[in-house]
Order: C-alpha cells, then sequence, then structure tokens
C-alpha cells in the first residue's frame, strides 16, 4: 500500500543532518519511507497533514511491561530499590501467561499513544508453570501493531543463595539456557524492518550468577542477538558486588564478558571516571531511565559526562511500577529538567533528549532502520496538531518542544511500518473499554493471590 502523508507542516526528521522540513510529502510503501517530497504516483491513501508536526517514532529502550500491575501500590511508595524488590516479588511470583499478555497489552498501548514505535521489554520473572510468558507478550505486540525488542531474562539465586528473588521465581542455569534457545529460534528476526528480536537479559548482578552470564554471553554471541542487564543503579549494588566479589559492578561484568557493542545496560548511574573511559572505549550502550531513578531514590547518571565520550545513549521508561507510567514523551521531559537541575548549561537540549529517544534509542537496540525520518528507513513516525492549544507558542521550536514544554496529549496519528496504529488519540488495534475490563480481573486475581 502506498500511503501519502500530505504537506506535512514541519517534519523534524532527527538523522545525522538534523533536517527539519517544511510543508512537504512524506510517502510510505512496503514498511518504509520511499519518498519525502513529491512524487508522481497515486496513493492508496492519503492524510491530511498541512496542521502537523511529524517526529521519528520514539524508541524505549528499558521496560517491565508486567508490572504494569503493580504500579502505584501504597505499600511500596516509600521504598528503595532492594526492600521494593523484595516486596513486589511476592506479588510477581503470581505471574501467568494472562498477567503478561493483558499488563503488556495496558502497557504498549500507553507507549504507542504517545508516539512510541518500538519498546523494548526486559522480562525476567518466571515463576514455575507460568506457561509461555513471551509467547503472550510476543501476541500482544502483534495485535497492538508495535515493534518489540523483548527478552528472555533470567534470575538463578534466590534468598538462600544471597540473593533477593523468592526460590519459586528463579531457574538453574541449563532451564535458563534451553528456553532461550527456543525463544530465539521461535521468535527473533533479524532481518531488515523486522517487528520482533530477542535479547538475552540476565536480570542484574545481584540476581544471577557468574556462570549464568557467562554462558548467557557465550550463547547470544552464537546467534548474534544482544545481551542487556541493570548495572550501576544504586549503591547497594555496588557494595554487593564489592563484597561477594572484591569487585566494582563494572569491574565485574568486564570479567565475565559483558562490554561491548552488543552489550546495553539499565541505568548507569554509579560509574566512575576511568569506568565511564572504558565504556567509550568498548562501544557498550546505556539505557537512561530518569523518572525511575528519581522515584526509587537511586541517583542521578553522569549524561554529560557520557555524551562527551560519546556513549550511546537511549531512553527508557523502566517498569511502571518504579516510574508509575509507560509514556516515553514524558520521560524526555523529565531528562530535561533533571539534568539541568543538576548541570545548567552542560545540561542536554530539549532536542538532544528527543534524539536520544530516537536515534539513540536505535543504536541502543542495535538497529540502522529505525529512528529517523529518511528514505529507506522504517515508516515509524507519529504527528501532532500544531495548532492545538497546548501548543501555543510551543510550535515556534519543535525540535525542543518536548523537553521544554512537555507535550500531555496521546498522539492524532502514529504509524508503525507504514500501517496507522493510533489516531485521534485512539489505539486502533485493540478495543481499550473491553481490555481495560479483562485487565482489571487479571489485575485483581494476582493482587488477591498474593
Amino acid at each position: 500500500m502506498l500511503t501519502c502523508l500530505k504537506n506535512v507542516h514541519t517534519i523534524i526528521s532527527c538523522d545525522t543532518q538534523d533536517r527539519v522540513y517544511h510543508g512537504t510529502d512524506l510517502w510510505m510503501q512496503d514498511a518504509k519511507i520511499v519518498r519525502i517530497g513529491p512524487m508522481d504516483a497515486a496513493p492508496d491513501q492519503t492524510f491530511d497533514c498541512s496542521d502537523m508536526l511529524l517526529y521519528p517514532g520514539l524508541v524505549n529502550t528499558h521496560h517491565h511491561l508486567y508490572q504494569y500491575f503493580t504500579r502505584n501500590l501504597a505499600s511500596v511508595q516509600d521504598y528503595e530499590l532492594f526492600d521494593w524488590l523484595v516486596a513486589l516479588y511476592e506479588i510477581w511470583k503470581g505471574l501467568r501467561e494472562e498477567t503478561v499478555r493483558y499488563s503488556s497489552l495496558c502497557g504498549m498501548a500507553e507507549l504507542i499513544r504517545y508516539g512510541c514505535t518500538t519498546c523494548f521489554d526486559h522480562h525476567y520473572v518466571f515463576p514455575d508453570h507460568c506457561g509461555d510468558l513471551i509467547g503472550a507478550q510476543v501476541q500482544a505486540a502483534k495485535e497492538l501493531g508495535i515493534r518489540l525488542h523483548t527478552s528472555r531474562g533470567s534470575m538463578d539465586l534466590s534468598r538462600k543463595d544471597g540473593g533477593l528473588p523468592p526460590d519459586s521465581v528463579v531457574q538453574s542455569v541449563d532451564a535458563i539456557l534451553k528456553d532461550s534457545v527456543r525463544i530465539i529460534e521461535q521468535y527473533h528476526d533479524d532481518r531488515r524492518l523486522s517487528m520482533c528480536r530477542v535479547v538475552l537479559a540476565p536480570c542484574s548482578p545481584f540476581s544471577v550468577s557468574g556462570d549464568l552470564l557467562v554462558q548467557s554471553a557465550k550463547l547470544a554471541r552464537q546467534y548474534g542477538v544482544q545481551l542487556h542487564t541493570h548495572l550501576c543503579e544504586t549503591k547497594d549494588e555496588q557494595n554487593y558486588t564489592l563484597n561477594r566479589y572484591g569487585m566494582r559492578p563494572y569491574a565485574y561484568m568486564e570479567s565475565v564478558g559483558w562490554t561491548g557493542s552488543d552489550v546495553f545496560y539499565a541505568h548507569g548511574i554509579h560509574f566512575d571516571t576511568a569506568e565511564l573511559d572504558a565504556i567509550a572505549s568498548s562501544g557498550t550502550k546505556i539505557a537512561h531511565c530518569p523518572c525511575s531513578n528519581m522515584k526509587l531514590s537511586s541517583g542521578v547518571m553522569r549524561i554529560a559526562d557520557m555524551m562527551e565520550r560519546n556513549i550511546p545513549i537511549g531512553l527508557g521508561v523502566d517498569g511502571s511500577a518504579s516510574n508509575d507510567a509507560s509514556n516515553l514523551m514524558e520521560e524526555i521531559r523529565t531528562a530535561y529538567l533533571l539534568h539541568r537541575l543538576q548541570l545548567g548549561k552542560r545540561a542536554p537540549s530539549g532536542y538532544d533528549l528527543l534524539k536520544m529517544a530516537t536515534a539513540g534509542g536505535a543504536k541502543v537496540l542495535g538497529r540502522d532502520d529505525i529512528g529517523s525520518i529518511e528514505e529507506g528507513k522504517a515508516a515509524d513516525c507519529f504527528a501532532i496538531k500544531r495548532s492545538a492549544m497546548d501548543l501555543v507558542c510551543a510550535e515556534e521550536d519543535p525540535k525542543n518542544l518536548f523537553g521544554t514544554v512537555g507535550y500531555h496529549r496521546p498522539c492524532d496519528l502514529v504509524f508503525v511500518n507504514g500501517v496507522c496504529t493510533v489516531k485521534d488519540g485512539r489505539v486502533l488495534g485493540m478495543d481499550e473499554e473491553k481490555t481495560a475490563e479483562a485487565a482489571r480481573k487479571e489485575l485483581h486475581r494476582l493482587l488477591e493471590n498474593a
């Protein structure tokens, strides 16, 4: 199908040249952008975009969609990370396929409604007899039409081993590796413009063994998939690795082969300067989650120092329970204000953060086919009406507005691989009211069982 976004008022491309187009057409066909500008062709469908600001689809580089069902719980609101995890594992050990299906539908619907077209999710809780949780998530993404990087996360250290989770949600290394192979072979698609890829993602240094990290890295490199874990999120984690392994977290990761351009960490708050230099040299990448870091009192990432070293950075909303939202636009705004407060003139601009949420996220996920509006790239984009009252004066600088002013309404249009997934703020791939009703039933089962 040939689709024309007609006479787009402004296109913010986020390409390497930071091009901005005015009053031109954008053409999409066979899942990709085929032309920016006039084209002598008859489109199959046309969208009038003369009042629209058009952006590349946002790329979420860290999430825990299952946590959508434990957000805003009063009992854990004042906890920091370790205590927060211990309390919530008692709920999460009741996860099953229906929980992951509906939490994924709700979380990804919120993401896509606010312009996110690619979601990486870190799922690492696999209770006994829980069913095919990754399969449930992949199916939910297909229904919504969102691009998904799913992960086979894992934990093999329970409380009896010095970890945080209960025995019922950890697995043996052999079981984890066997299921990782199944998931890669069943769901990973490394073709250009693919809609689903798989990442291997042991949870964190304080919930997995060194053997699991080493074996996961070997398996990932055998299959050519990426590696992901939490790292340097809190001082508690730093103390844990120092006490258990005699090393800071990054040195420990180096010792088990977890650095390089196929590795991305979530958070990366507590790196020292020498570690930042090593990360830059290795090509390792970072997912920055400011809302979560603030809510859990984890700290502030050294974003200016990372940018000066050209460390690849993407933005992530993190688990909904440690953020309470799945809105990457809000993450841009929060990051802008947080770093302005701390860094002043050294802080990233609103446009810098928009690029982290687009082209930066694409690089973190190891993709060169998404993250910017360019001919030949995936037709992933979103549009908002510039004439909306919310944008009076804000539309004067469309490159920076998500950081400097913020935008608090669902998108008017969202496209993924050239398919319209959101129109006038409504997610087209779901019955929102019916899904919400079913999701609440599953949520109540989960909480009551805990």
